[in-house]
């Protein structure tokens, strides 16, 4: 429901304070338009914020949702596609979604979670029997083992709160929405099989349900820092920003950097290229998710920042040049004694392959390369074209388990 937060302050249900609930895609298989963590709002007159999948199954959302809010108890619904009944609701794509509808009363913690337009937020939600929610307020720093509240949500018992910490915190720290699932703890103390259990003869039970979470984290937006005031990057600029960046300028010539043409973007900053990477690290406003585009094409900017990025955990490097100055810039990192491993990381000469001519088809190239680098085990053949390619359009997602904690 994070998702909704920009939009919610300003939509007239909420802000009168019509009873509402919230409609989440905590699951998928096969191709969807929306990805786990979407949210669509319902107010108890029937009005709508946002969307789960652009038309298919919103109207018998809408109907459970109105249920929901009548019997005051949540509900997990299940869609998908039915060739038997061409006229059954479902999603025409054949895809597969399970939606958990969540009544809000006032003073409910999911709704304090709005009034953080602009920080890190993230609720983590128990679906099954148990219910219940906690709120996170800096989700970079929540130590699973450490809170109180996630105690009570799952119970204290060590085995399960090793398992949370161990699946919550990689979504909780990456900005990311998915299912956990738990094996409730079941004959053991402290991790330990009891020796009254052992004792006892082999016997069938039914083995408990699992602990059920859905976890969802907001992040402030991910940096794109670009290098070289030049016709390339005031073209990256907004396609960055398209993106969901926020983008930084960065020039050490003044006379550049200060043109009304980069006005758009969210940082300018005039500052030896290598410098201004390293004090923004060692600030602490790089992370794992930031990506860097050197387009300076001037070896005394290159070479000192590509030194510096290579050394840190970016999602991204990437820099502009012909295949020569590839050749040039990686003699000269060799000599100064970058590993030859950091090397493999560095997108150079920049960008997808497409033909690209033009400064803004240069970004898009850019672009391009930088969302493929999210799914490369995806695509270990390229990036063909959908048009001539088969089987499913989105990958599918990787379920989070007790037995494949870091998945």
């Amino acid at each position: 429901m994070l998702d909704l937060m920009p939009s919610l302050g300003s939509w007239r249900p909420a802000v009168s304070g019509q009873l509402c609930a919230v409609a989440t895609i905590v699951g998928t298989g096969g191709s969807v338009p929306r990805p786990t963590g979407t949210s669509m709002m319902v107010s108890e007159h029937g009005e709508i914020l946002g969307s789960l999948s652009g038309g298919c199954v919103e109207g018998a959302v809408v109907e459970a949702a109105l249920e929901a809010m009548r019997d005051g108890g949540p509900r997990l619904e299940s869609f998908g596609y039915s060739p038997e009944d061409a006229f059954a609701v479902g999603l025409s794509c054949g895809g597969e979604l399970e939606v958990h509808i969540q009544p809000l009363t006032a003073g409910a913690p999911e709704l304090s979670v709005f009034a953080q337009t602009q920080r890190p937020a993230a609720l983590i939600r128990r679906l099954d029997a148990g219910g219940g929610v906690v709120l996170v307020n800096d989700p970079v720093r929540f130590r699973a083992m450490e809170s109180e509240e996630l105690a009570k949500l799952v119970g204290d018992h060590p085995a399960t709160l090793f398992a949370a910490a161990a699946q919550v915190e990689p979504l909780l720290q990456g900005g990311r929405a998915g299912l956990v699932r738990l094996a409730a703890p079941e004959g053991c103390i402290d991790g330990w099989v009891t020796t009254e259990r052992l004792a006892l003869p082999p016997r069938e039970e039914t083995q408990p349900e699992p602990i059920t979470l859905f976890v969802e984290s907001r992040l402030p937006a991910a940096r794109m820092l670009v290098f070289g005031a030049n016709d390339f990057g005031a073209a990256l600029l907004p396609a960055g920003q398209l993106l969901g960046y926020d983008v930084t300028m960065c020039d050490a010539r003044p006379a550049f950097a200060t043109q009304s043409r980069f006005a758009g973007a969210d940082q300018v900053v005039t500052d030896w290229p290598h410098r201004y990477l390293e004090s923004e690290a060692a600030a602490g406003r790089i992370d794992a998710r930031t990506v860097v585009c050197i387009l300076t094409h001037d070896p005394k900017f290159d070479i000192p920042l590509l030194e510096s990025a290579l050394r840190l955990n970016l999602a991204y490097v990437g820099a502009m040049g012909s295949r020569r100055s590839h050749r040039q810039r990686v003699e000269a990192l060799l000599d100064a004694g970058t590993p030859p491993e950091r090397l493999e990381r560095l997108h150079s000469p920049i960008g997808l392959n497409l033909g690209a001519v033009t400064p803004a088809e240069v970004a898009v190239s850019i672009t391009a390369e930088i969302i493929a680098g999210r799914g490369t085990s995806h695509y270990k053949d390229g990036f063909p074209s959908l048009k001539d390619s088969t089987g499913p359009i989105h990958p599918a997602p990787q379920h989070l388990t007790q037995e494949d904690p870091w998945t």
